[in-house]
């Protein structure tokens, strides 16, 4: 078994990479043409290391841990073969899980040995694009995440001149990334032909669904660890350099772009603006093998003065947009009733959670209390350290009502003479049902500091 230890790492980066970014970064247009030599056997170690040990099995049925019996011969082949390119990535396992609603969908399965080639292709790749990427991108990235976004969007909204919202969504984005663009651009950084050589067959190893092998034509692997940064460097190219462009050359007023993976808001000064930029940007996508989902793409009027506008033109409130698991509402605080972007739950979301947890206590009603417990404070804790922003306490509260009255109708058909009672019931849930309380607060009081 190899070493179990951490690894230190710079601004989200291994030290030994340091050097890679700290050149891409001094050199923008410089190619990398000897690439592949960082891809050593500590690093594939420290890969296999990163990777999820309880994830499911790929096509080898092959798991993380029998993966690391006789590791370091297994690590010296693996690297033997990447380096003398006899390294072939597997298809991706394809299953299909239930939905809440009846539906299906579905899941790709990697194997380990592919996953920990990815895990270190993708360290070698940020290295060098996380000097190019722009600031308004936060999907998948070191030291960013979701809340980062949704702080970026508050802020634009609620302290600059945004009176417009384009709520952008591209359809099926991570099954149409077409593979001839993708490969040119990562050609624009990258001169290595083994690297490239290795991306293109990772992208193109296809999927067995049912027994049956298809052919993968566009897209990124399913659930593989190397998709997420291949999606971004695509839409740094197609969108972010030139929505970038566009908004200092056609912007009469004020633009501001946030990004998360192919989640896109941006903000506009003007509402002409944002028609034009909706126009050039359906075309853009259509450019590079794309397409704008029309029925989820919206321009509203959102902001400071979107109330008072809309009221003056007899209008109704203005719309609301959702974005990384959050509905935006205008709305005003109570302290001074001055504007904020009030951000709830969305309530698509919660209700599909709610029906999944319904369905596992009532599966699992016999099994011990204490034990539905502890998994009841995992699930409720989970959805406290994503949804517990200012001004959702209101949707984070009927979570956690819900969740304790389900678990109670769940333990009252158990059948027993004696069914549970509320009062006993509320012991319980003290113990383990964690209260609401804000662990995201707004962007000015977190930084402070």
């Amino acid at each position: 078994m190899p070493n179990l230890t951490t690894t230190q790492s710079v601004g989200g980066r291994l030290p030994e990479l340091a050097h890679l970014h700290t050149v891409a970064k001094q050199e923008r247009s410089l190619r990398f043409n000897n690439l592949l030599h960082h891809i050593t056997p500590m690093l594939l170690e420290r890969a296999y290391n990163r990777l999820n040990r309880k994830s499911a099995k790929g096509i080898d049925n092959e798991s993380w841990m029998s993966f690391g019996e006789n590791f370091p011969e297994r690590i010296q082949n693996l690297h033997q073969r990447i380096h003398t390119q006899q390294y072939k990535p597997q298809p991706v396992l394809r299953i299909w899980l239930p939905k809440p609603n009846g539906e299906k969908r579905p899941i790709g399965l990697t194997t380990v040995e592919d996953k920990v080639v990815q895990q270190a292709l993708v360290w070698v790749l940020e290295s060098i694009y996380e000097a190019d990427f722009l600031g308004f991108s936060y999907g998948f990235r070191p030291l960013r995440n979701q809340h980062r976004a949704l702080d970026a969007v508050y802020v634009a909204i609620s302290q600059r001149k945004v009176s417009w919202i384009l709520d952008a969504d591209i359809s099926k984005f991570f099954d149409t990334i077409d593979h001839g663009w993708l490969m040119k651009f990562l050609q624009h950084r990258i001169a290595d032909k083994r690297i490239l050589h290795l991306i293109e067959r990772t992208i193109k190893a296809g999927v067995v669904d049912e027994e049956r092998y298809f052919k993968t034509a566009a897209g990124t692997p399913q659930g593989a660890v190397i998709s997420p940064l291949l999606a971004n460097i695509y839409l740094h190219y197609v969108l972010d350099l030139w929505a970038n462009r566009w908004r200092q050359k056609h912007a009469r007023g004020e633009c501001y772009i946030v990004r998360y993976a192919d989640d896109t808001v941006l903000g506009f000064q003007y509402r002409s603006d944002g028609e034009r930029f909706n126009a050039a940007f359906e075309q853009r996508l259509e450019e590079f093998g794309l397409k704008l989902n029309r029925t989820k793409t919206k321009l509203l009027e959102f902001g400071r003065f979107a109330v008072s506008n809309r009221k003056q033109r007899n209008e109704r409130k203005p719309e609301t947009f959702d974005f990384l698991g959050f509905t935006h509402i205008c709305s005003t605080r109570k302290s001074d009733g001055r504007f904020t972007v009030k951000r709830s739950t969305c309530a698509k979301k919660m209700t599909v959670k709610l029906k999944e947890i319904r369905q596992h206590l009532l599966k699992n009603r016999s099994k011990d209390i204490y034990k539905q417990g502890r998994w009841l404070k995992r699930v409720v804790q989970g959805h406290n350290n994503y949804y517990a922003v200012p001004g959702n306490q209101k949707a984070l509260e009927a979570f956690r009502s819900e969740i304790c009255r389900t678990w109670l109708r769940a333990l009252r058909r158990r059948g027993q003479r004696h069914p549970m009672s509320w009062k006993k019931l509320t012991k319980v849930i003290k113990l383990f049902i964690p209260s609401v309380r804000v662990l995201h607060p707004y962007p000015n009081m977190r930084l402070r500091v």
